[in-house]
């Protein structure tokens, strides 16, 4: 890999110097942003002893394997699907959201598997995306001040004193219903419920509601004649498990760092430390400060990682962060997760691109086309535009197209509700609609419907570029 030649700071000289002496709670003597202030020290004390006690999440084979298919990805040879709540609650927890929001992954991936002609990795935004950035640490209401809500996994949404405590309970009932929720998603990726042949029936109907539907029916009609043609040559493609299970990991902002080293353990196999709460942790524009507590946690952990770049991030800091983060090069590795909005991606987005590109990292570029385009209605409601979002993906793919280089990814804040919350697409929400069924905790989202439509546009868009 070739370093940069541009001198760091004293700041960063010292951190650098310090790489080596690495420990999963190296990140407790250094600054950190974003966090709660809880009131008793000694209950959070003993509530991270009690979780450090927990079985993990996920497993070290399973964060390899999605490394493996990562590292495919970072080649061109795969597509990353992100996608899933801004913050889940424990209040919408549920079968019935689960269950839908796994069939909209499904029909996601179908719709981009038939667009791009390969493998789609599928990393939700899910059991264990309780903890949110605020840009604001309080919140005013009718001259009454109050600590910001920043999730379920800290305090909770109502605007009352007590509700807006940092509990440390909090974090064992996150981890509980994160469990939850890994367990039923693993029961339906490898209990049949997300094969091709019921997914593809799935996208049948969906094309239906949708006015300008060629495209879905063009996607659905390929695969019924694949699937036949498969049958009538006596392949019985529904007991084969490439046809009726699927692969699907978990993903979260690693945002609460006592958590995350909780759930942290040593591989003797691989002699690394892995953070076992998730397959994939990211950090956020917020806190992905180099001499700073999160890129210090993240730099020690062999999990595939991810960071966002937003518009402020410099070409300089891109390069430090990927040489701490990714010292050996890694494959896999690292995932670039852009977030510029549509005015500003042409202009932001290729010099960091080309930058990455000389240097010789490999690193996976997704596009998140929610956070920088985020509006406010005129009737007060946080809200974005289906049209936005699509602008944005649509200029992230013609970026990679024109430098040469590989558009690996797409990530999402989506719900498999029939919310209100973003405006547009197929369904025309107005903006006196958004008060039908707003029920976003934080950021709004895609729904089931706007999700699915928007896989199937980018889909045929992309189809048509590579026929061309």
């Amino acid at each position: 890999m070739t370093k940069s030649n541009l001198t760091p700071n004293l700041a960063e000289k010292s951190f650098l110097a310090n790489q080596n002496s690495w420990s999963p709670s190296s990140w407790r003597s250094l600054p950190i942003k974003q966090q709660p202030q809880y009131d008793n020290l000694h209950d959070l004390k003993i509530t991270e002893d009690q979780l450090s006690k927990f079985p993990p999440l996920v497993s070290i084979d399973e964060v390899e394997k999605l490394k493996q298919e990562l590292s495919q990805v970072s080649r061109g040879e795969a597509f990353l699907l992100q996608g899933g709540d801004c913050a889940e609650s424990f209040v919408e927890f549920s079968h019935s959201n689960l269950k839908n929001y796994f069939r909209t992954i499904m029909q996601m991936t179908i719709a981009l598997m038939y667009g791009l002609k390969k493998p789609v990795v599928k990393v939700g935004r899910i059991a264990g995306q309780y903890a949110k950035p605020r840009s604001q640490s309080e919140e005013t209401i009718d001259g009454c001040t109050l600590p910001a809500y920043r999730g379920d996994i800290i305090n909770a949404i109502e605007f009352e004193t007590q509700a807006r405590k940092a509990e440390p309970n909090r974090l064992v009932d996150a981890y509980f219903y994160s469990s939850a929720s890994l367990n039923f998603l693993r029961s339906l990726a490898l209990g049949g419920y997300g094969n091709l042949d019921k997914v593809n029936k799935w996208n049948e109907e969906f094309s239906h509601y949708l006015n300008g539907k060629h495209s879905t029916e063009e996607v659905t009609s390929k695969i019924n004649e694949i699937l036949s043609f498969m049958k009538s040559c006596g392949i019985d493609y529904k007991s084969m498990p490439q046809f009726t299970t699927a692969s699907f990991y978990t993903s979260h902002e690693a945002l609460l760092l006592n958590y995350e080293e909780s759930f942290t353990r040593f591989s003797k196999d691989h002699q690394k430390f892995y953070a076992l709460s998730a397959h994939l942790l990211w950090i956020g524009d917020r806190t992905r400060v180099l001499n700073e507590a999160h890129v210090e946690f993240m730099r020690g952990i062999a999990n595939p990682i991810a960071f966002k770049v937003g518009p402020s991030i410099t070409q300089y800091e891109l390069l430090k962060l990927l040489e701490v983060l990714n010292p050996n090069n890694e494959e896999g590795r690292i995932t670039l997760i852009s977030r510029m909005g549509k005015d500003k991606i042409h202009n932001l987005l290729p010099p960091l691109i080309k930058t990455i590109k000389d240097n010789g990292n490999k690193v996976i570029w997704s596009c998140d086309p929610m956070h920088g385009n985020t509006i406010k209605s005129s009737n007060g409601f946080k809200t974005r535009k289906f049209e936005d979002i699509l602008q944005e993906v649509k200029s992230f793919f013609k970026i990679h197209q024109d430098l040469g280089t590989v558009a690996g990814g797409v990530h999402f804040e989506l719900t498999g509700q029939d919310v209100t919350e973003c405006l547009g697409g197929n369904q025309q929400i107005s903006e006196l609609n958004l008060s039908d069924r707003y029920h976003s905790h934080c950021d709004p989202r895609l729904n089931s419907s706007q999700s699915i439509e928007m896989a199937f546009t980018i889909a045929h868009e992309l189809a048509n570029s590579i026929n061309k």
